[in-house]
């Protein structure tokens, strides 16, 4: 049986996840589509290898599992490494407490996310 098309980047995108803590298993699937607020089918996809997410979708994975875009995109470069990764540049968030909420923020689904963003605007 041949490979899908871009079952490369699926064992990448893989790797990127478990690495993360990423849900693991048949959770995975959903996991990702409420996290990114795709279709499970389209995450199903990315996950078998069978498509690849848009370019900016893809940056926007690598900046959440805090790898290298370029490998994640190509398979070159490593895994993680500070010159190649993706990710915003130190210091600019002024406040440690910012940045932090930014993190944690980061690692919630876009539903909570959403949900979240209500709670606080909320006058």
């Amino acid at each position: 049986m041949p490979q899908p098309p871009h079952a490369e980047f699926a064992r990448r995108l893989h790797r990127a996840l478990d690495a993360s803590g990423f849900a693991a298993g048949r959770r995975r699937t959903g996991a990702l589509s409420e996290y990114y607020g795709v279709s499970r089918e389209t995450a199903r996809k990315w996950l078998g290898g069978l498509a690849l997410p848009e370019l900016d979708r893809m940056i926007e994975i690598a900046i959440h599992h805090h790898v290298s875009f370029e490998w994640l995109a190509t398979g070159r470069g490593v895994l993680k490494d500070s010159k190649l990764a993706v990710r915003d540049t130190p210091g600019k968030y002024g406040d440690p407490v910012e940045a932090r909420l930014l993190g944690v923020l980061r690692k919630l689904s876009r539903k909570q996310q959403r949900a979240l963003i209500d709670l606080l605007d909320t006058p």
